[in-house]
């Protein structure tokens, strides 16, 4: 095992281009963040995500330092923590924006649900690699697999926070498929989900059937429940070729965009810097996400593998589900751009995201 920032060894094997490529989307994330809210000096939007992003390269630093088998061995103190925390949050959270999802301490504020999403990730990928070998899994090792992932996921759900909640699934579903599944019970799942889908809608909440209706029919409300998703189309493709410039964006400073610091700061990325800023920030993302194929892939031990994938799958779901909501593909769900949206809790998880990657990667040289 390895302590942490242990001699010359550490910052020679130490992944580079990926903190480079985080600080980069760190620095537009900040750029475009006070830009948006430049128009509310008294809210300190931007000295907070600065802090939060500070805070988030230290623990990238200790967590990419710690033998990510260490860490393993670990985590089932760290999961039953994480599980009271959520019941904690759900019976004593501060309540925002309809959702009991977040715990004040004194004057820091943040969501327990998001940083969570890793200890689910290392718990899972240490359950897949300590299966027996075989080529594919019963279904009862299906089961308890996904009984590790819904537990978490349905008090997430109860908060309610279903946004929040669906990206628990992509590490249970790229976990499943790396290790193996028949081709049956593969089938079994998506009949199950297929037969599932519809029900969930007598268990939605008014205004989550109304973010779905919308999505389906983009006109029926469009200075209401519509007009969010209409006024990012119109910034993003406002932007054209290099953007209005920053600072300049009209739908951004004039205020017509919504929530365009968290959710929705891709449209604000793609008016001011047009398609070469939507390129660079979509490049950067993707390099990321191809350099942890690549940890994966090199990875000394199937645990690394799984951790890594774990990393891939949340960050790729976050991408796909955010990009597409600001552009009129997906409903509104809520789910925060990785590196780039506004949100403590949501920059820290994306560090130690990132510091999980790359100890995987790390500790392929070391016996």
């Amino acid at each position: 095992m390895i302590g942490p920032f242990a001699g010359k060894h550490f910052w020679k094997d130490f992944d580079w281009p990926l903190l480079t490529s985080a600080l980069l989307l760190s620095v537009l994330s900040l750029t475009e963040i006070y830009s948006s809210t430049m128009a509310q000096p008294s809210e300190n939007f931007f000295l907070r995500q600065l802090a939060w992003v500070v805070v988030g390269i230290v623990f990238l630093f200790v967590v990419a330092a710690i033998d990510y088998r260490l860490i393993s061995e670990h985590i089932p103190w760290l999961y039953v923590l994480a599980v009271g925390s959520l019941l904690y949050t759900l019976a004593l959270g501060h309540r925002v924006a309809g959702s009991k999802s977040w715990v004040v301490l004194g004057r820091i504020q943040f969501q327990p649900s998001e940083v969570i999403k890793m200890v689910v990730v290392v718990t899972l990928a240490r359950y897949f690699s300590e299966l027996r070998a075989s080529q594919y899994m019963t279904l009862m090792q299906i089961t308890k697999a996904c009984v590790i992932s819904l537990v978490p996921m349905g008090l997430v759900a109860l908060q309610p926070d279903l946004g929040t909640a669906l990206t628990y699934l992509p590490a249970i579903a790229l976990g499943l498929f790396v290790r193996g599944i028949r081709p049956t019970a593969l089938i079994s799942l998506l009949v199950a989900f297929v037969l599932v889908l519809p029900v969930t809608w007598f268990v939605l909440k008014p205004y989550q059937k109304e973010r779905i209706m919308t999505f389906l029919d983009p006109e029926r409300d469009p200075l209401g429940k519509g007009y969010q998703v209409a006024q990012s189309k119109i910034a993003i493709g406002s932007g054209g070729l290099v953007g209005k410039g920053l600072f300049r964006g009209s739908q951004n400073q004039l205020g017509f965009l919504p929530t365009r610091h968290t959710d929705f700061i891709f449209s604000v990325v793609g008016e001011e810097l047009g398609f070469v800023g939507v390129i660079a920030s979509l490049g950067l993302l993707a390099f990321i996400i191809f350099r942890s194929i690549y940890n994966a892939r090199t990875a000394r031990d199937n645990l690394g593998l799984f951790i890594a994938m774990g990393v891939v799958g949340t960050f790729f779901f976050h991408l796909i589900v955010n990009v597409g909501m600001v552009i009129g593909f997906m409903p509104t769900t809520g789910i925060p751009l990785p590196f780039l949206s506004y949100g403590g809790s949501s920059v820290l998880n994306a560090f130690i995201a990132l510091g999980l990657v790359m100890s995987v990667g790390r500790c392929r040289y070391v016996n």
